[in-house]
């Protein structure tokens, strides 16, 4: 074999599989909090779909190819950088903070490997990784965005004529008295449609700023829609008790709202002038 040949295809093999040796402890916690967390049981799609773009663009994108001596010392800088990182924060308990480490690493291999034009053009698969990765700090922010919709939800159904006093997280009805827990915050929602609507900006064409908008937009979309599906919520429990409100029709409706957001999203795009994917990745 051409020595030239060989070095192009091992020397990227062994750095991918040391990465895979030394990171394979927070994939492992990874694994376990996306099968764990409700809030980021999208995760387990992240990685696929990150892979899926790196193809796509190798495969569909002719300025960008990996050729022997192409390769940036900035990169082994960066990936020295993410190894010392990422053994801090594993040696301190910090996974999640291990776990971004980890994508610096990747980063830098990627740079180092495949030089400045391969690095730029594969920024974004290689940090959309980082919305894998789940925050230990989101469970705090559950209880008062609850609270925030609650009161949304109930200025919306008492303007529409419904009978509800709401204080703090306490729902009052004429035939149910409820309770907006955490689970009525559209979190998980609000983190899922985050990462879709990032991956959608990416894959269409159009101006800079709708697509940075189209991102942005999942934000307020998810919270609206939230409060939408709570204000629903209580109209249900006024009509057929507070156990059909909140066992069987919460269980389903967030599903439904989701559905409903997401299908928002073809006028946004057509509004924004971003409604033409890009040829390159698909």
């Amino acid at each position: 074999m051409n020595p030239t040949l060989l070095r192009v295809a091992l020397v990227p093999v062994l750095a991918f599989a040391a990465f895979l040796f030394l990171t394979w402890p927070v994939w492992r916690w990874l694994w376990s909090e996306w099968m764990g967390n409700e809030y980021y049981s999208h995760g387990v799609l992240i990685v696929p779909v990150s892979l899926y773009l790196i193809v796509q663009r190798f495969r569909n994108d002719k300025a960008l190819s990996w050729a022997p001596g192409q390769g940036s010392n900035a990169g082994l800088l960066l990936t020295a950088l993410g190894v010392a990182l990422y053994l801090f924060f594993f040696n301190q308990r910090a996974f999640y903070l291990a776990a971004f480490s980890a994508i610096v690493i990747l980063a830098g291999l990627i740079w180092a490997l495949g030089g400045n034009n391969v690095a730029r053009r594969l920024a974004f698969p290689v940090a959309y990784l980082a919305l894998m990765v789940p925050l230990p700090f989101v469970d705090r922010y559950t209880l008062p965005l609850a609270m925030f919709t609650g009161i949304c939800a109930g200025a919306i159904t008492r303007f529409l004529g419904l009978d509800v006093t709401i204080v703090g997280n306490a729902v009052t009805l004429p035939n149910a008295d409820l309770v907006i827990g955490a689970q009525c915050s559209g979190v998980n929602s609000l983190i899922a449609l985050t990462a879709l609507m990032v991956l959608a900006a990416y894959l269409v064409q159009g101006p800079w700023w709708g697509r940075i908008t189209l991102a942005v937009l999942a934000v307020p979309l998810a919270i609206l829609g939230n409060i939408l599906r709570v204000a629903s919520l209580l109209f249900v429990a006024r009509a057929w008790g507070g156990q059909a409100g909140f066992i069987f029709y919460h269980d389903y409706s967030g599903i439904g709202f989701f559905v409903i957001v997401l299908a928002l999203m073809l006028p946004i795009t057509r509004f924004l002038r971003c409604d033409k994917l890009r040829p390159e990745v698909i």
